[in-house]
């Protein structure tokens, strides 16, 4: 699989990469021997970046990837892991204290002494432009706890302030067919600051999986049921906050674009790795059919008239119905 530098960490990563969020909790039941499987799979497929975060399944997520890596210590991975969000989401607590704390849970869960990538969490709007929190960060890379570090957002505004700090190795933002803005500032404003970027919900939470009808139910636990409405978290983390029926609509011109033998998800991943300035697509998987898949999309090209038709559908369905702030 190709690898690509992930910006000022140096690390050689994956081009589709595995987000671990389902290997948590928020996306039903987990069964930690799948969880395992789910991380060989990938693994096998060459795969080599994981993402996690300190909240998925209160550490469950980390303590898999842990377990993984204990059991196969000569195999080359990257993991970036997120920290913040296991606190009341006030900007001053973000602080050199609680990131110790935070970092040194996240290193007993991983089993490792110092951090490859460690992501402020989708922290309120004022962290991003707080000297005080990236001093706090660059005391954690000068204590050997942590490597590089780098912020998840929710908006483009903050990964442009992100950006301008000079220490910041990577972004992480939600891109993906439906959900084109980082596109027009954020990835050109990456490339000129030598910071990578990771591509999260790529699938937008599977709806881009082409698998889901009017009548799909997810389960009580599964964030795709409950936080519909963003009543739980930013509502761009499910379905990319885009309606459900009309991202089906969508969804469905989707597919006429979708290369004969390739599949819906492949497609869409494949489209989002091959936009200037993206490091790494993180895909999540539920088991080792997925995971395979998802790195198959590697080796998927696609051509203009491709790309013509994901920009004419996010203009047709979301630019300005469900994305105008954005």
């Amino acid at each position: 699989m190709e690898q690509r530098i992930l910006g000022k960490t140096g690390r050689n990563v994956s081009v589709v990469g595995l987000g671990t969020w389902q290997l948590g909790a928020d996306w039903g039941n987990v069964d930690p021997a799948q969880a395992q499987a789910v991380l060989a799979a990938s693994a096998e497929a060459g795969v080599t970046f994981f993402d996690t975060a300190d909240v998925y399944g209160d550490g469950r997520s980390e303590q898999a990837i842990g377990a993984f890596l204990a059991d196969n210590p000569g195999l080359d991975l990257t993991v970036a892991t997120k920290m913040g969000r296991r606190a009341e989401q006030r900007p001053e607590n973000y602080n050199l204290a609680n990131f110790r704390e935070w970092v040194d849970r996240s290193r007993r869960n991983l089993r490792t002494d110092s951090l490859d990538l460690v992501q402020l969490h989708c922290p309120p709007t004022s962290v991003y432009s707080n000297a005080e929190v990236y001093d706090a960060l660059d005391t954690l890379v000068a204590e050997g706890a942590i490597r590089n570090y780098g912020v998840s957002v929710e908006r483009t505004d903050e990964a442009l302030e992100a950006i301008s700090h000079a220490g910041t190795a990577s972004v992480q933002i939600i891109l993906n067919a439906f959900r084109l803005k980082p596109l027009d500032d954020v990835l050109p404003a990456a490339m000129a600051a030598g910071v990578g970027i990771i591509a999260r919900v790529p699938l937008a939470s599977g709806l881009l999986s082409g698998k889901y009808t009017k009548d799909t139910s997810f389960a009580e636990n599964d964030h795709r049921n409950f936080n519909r409405g963003g009543d739980a978290f930013d509502v761009g983390e499910t379905f990319s906050g885009v309606d459900y029926e009309l991202g089906l609509k969508a969804v469905a011109e989707f597919e006429q674009l979708v290369p004969e033998g390739a599949g819906t998800a492949q497609a869409a991943i494949a489209w989002i790795a091959a936009q200037d300035g993206v490091t790494s697509v993180i895909p999540g998987a539920r088991n080792v059919e997925q995971a395979r898949s998802n790195a198959a999309a590697a080796g998927l090209s696609l051509n203009e008239e491709f790309n013509e038709g994901v920009r004419w559908i996010y203009d047709h369905y979301f630019r300005e119905a469900i994305h105008p702030r954005w």
